[in-house]
């Protein structure tokens, strides 16, 4: 087996290190950074300015010398950063005022020639994907379908069949690491193919965008380049929550674009009546045409994905191998490629042949922090329901009966009682020192209803998986 690049070694750090963080803090960065050389115990990385060394240097130094020494066997004496551009650097992540609409300019071009060599797809087809800001990986034939994710996937290729008229918005929801961002940009690069213009952003490029626009006085140019598309993606719109003038300006972003028939795709991590801060008549929006959940993926789906990666990646395991994996690993589809990526990165900086024991050894560490990150407490299922319907933990615990408290009431013991296992008894403590007979007639009712009840348990499965994820 091959001796693994920098580039292979840097990417299974990264898949360690998207798992501790924010997708955003992870973006920004993460994104621009690459190994520029390894030798003598020495890990030189390539950071894009003085800002983003200094936060290594003050942040997240240590973490990196664990993983590499994790995944390598190898711990390095010393790292250092110097400042250099990552090759084949995608201009279409930078702010909007440094890029604004992506132009053909020199450094593009030569991106594109180089994939161009990689692969061979036409030139105007990766220039406008570069300008949209969408990941080549992210396309729907490396998507796979299952159970969890059939509806979303067959409103996703409705959009693209139809932009603008069968769902418009359409809203696709679900736990971190499911593939809603996969999705998303899968449908910009069926309508690119189709000559639409597409942008891809997420909720916190637009409010930074907006926020600069207005800075600088530039609200024109912010409006031309968000409202004069085909197809707007957003990702992650929650967390425009709390920005009153985001939210505002995104309204009207919206509405002209709705208008024109323009096709608007949009995800969050939970379905529009359950988030906070958001203005009502946005909710209201995002309600319009389509709502589609993604919940977790089952065993089989787990092993096809795992499997699908491995074709990618060129990098064969054996079906029990993925089967350890994917039994171990129920969570989410990025805690499967950071398994992954740790394996290949330990295999072929041994020159090693992956087995059973190996992988077993590789990833015990790994699974025991996805344990520690997923073990649920009684705070954290009282605390995630509140979260999820929007009250406050006083009023789930007190004595109120009014509608809307006592079903989440009757949730959070359901919860209780599945996932720690608490008895009666302690449920009725933990909920306000209720009887027990309280806690047992609310998962008794809980489990009836859920027989029948869709809408319940896409609520339990979200407010399941907002336990378990890791932000």
């Amino acid at each position: 087996m091959e001796q693994p690049s920098l580039k292979q070694i840097w990417q299974a750090i990264l898949g360690e290190a998207e798992l501790t963080m924010s997708k955003a803090n992870f973006t920004t960065w993460f994104k621009s950074s690459f190994i520029h050389n390894y030798e003598d115990e020495t890990l030189t990385i390539g950071v894009p300015n003085g800002f983003t060394r200094a936060w290594f240097e003050n942040k997240f130094s240590k973490e990196i010398s664990q993983i590499f020494h994790k995944i390598t066997g190898n711990k390095p004496k010393e790292i250092k950063y110097i400042i250099k551009l990552k090759p084949q650097e995608n201009q279409a992540s930078q702010s909007f005022l440094e890029s604004g609409p992506v132009e053909k300019s020199e450094s593009s071009e030569k991106i594109a020639t180089e994939t161009k060599k990689e692969k061979p797809i036409d030139s105007a087809y990766n220039q406008a994907c570069l300008s949209a800001g969408l990941n080549p990986r992210y396309n729907f034939d490396s998507f796979i379908v299952g159970k969890h994710n059939e509806l979303a996937h067959a409103a996703c290729w409705a959009a693209v069949r139809k932009p603008g008229e069968t769902y418009n918005p359409l809203f696709i929801y679900g736990g971190v690491g499911l593939g809603k961002t996969h999705l998303l940009q899968a449908i910009g690069h069926e309508l690119i193919k189709a000559g639409k213009k597409v942008l891809y952003v997420t909720s916190e490029k637009f409010t930074n965008d907006y926020v600069e626009a207005v800075y600088h006085g530039q609200a024109n140019s912010f409006k031309s380049l968000y409202r004069n598309v085909d197809l707007l993606l957003v990702d992650d719109i929650q967390f425009m929550a709390g920005k009153d003038g985001t939210q505002q300006e995104f309204f009207h972003t919206f509405d002209q674009l709705h208008r024109a028939n323009k096709q608007i795709v949009i995800t969050s991590d939970r379905p529009p009546r359950s988030m906070k801060a958001v203005e009502a008549r946005l909710i209201t929006r995002f309600e319009w045409g389509m709502v589609a959940d993604i919940s977790q993926p089952d065993l089989e789906t787990r092993i096809a994905i795992l499997n699908t990666k491995c074709q990618q990646k060129q990098f064969s395991l054996d079906r029990e191998i993925l089967e350890y994996i994917a039994t171990n690993i129920n969570n989410n589809v990025r805690e499967l490629e950071g398994a992954l990526n740790r394996i290949m990165g330990f295999c072929q900086f041994h020159n090693q042949e992956p087995s059973l024991m190996i992988v077993q050894q590789v990833l015990k560490d790994f699974f025991a922090s996805i344990q520690a990150n997923n073990l649920s407490t009684p705070q954290k299922i009282i605390e995630a329901v509140a979260n999820f319907y929007n009250i406050n933990v006083s009023d789930l615990l007190g004595s109120s009966r009014k509608r809307e408290l006592v079903g989440p009431r009757q949730i959070a013991m359901y919860l209780l009682r599945i996932k720690v296992n608490a008895s009666f008894p302690s449920i009725g403590q933990e909920m306000g020192g209720r009887d027990h007979t309280t806690a047992m007639h609310a998962c008794t009712k809980i489990e009836k209803d859920l027989i029948s009840d869709n809408k319940l348990k896409q609520d339990i499965d979200q407010i399941s998986q907002s336990i378990t994820s890791t932000y």
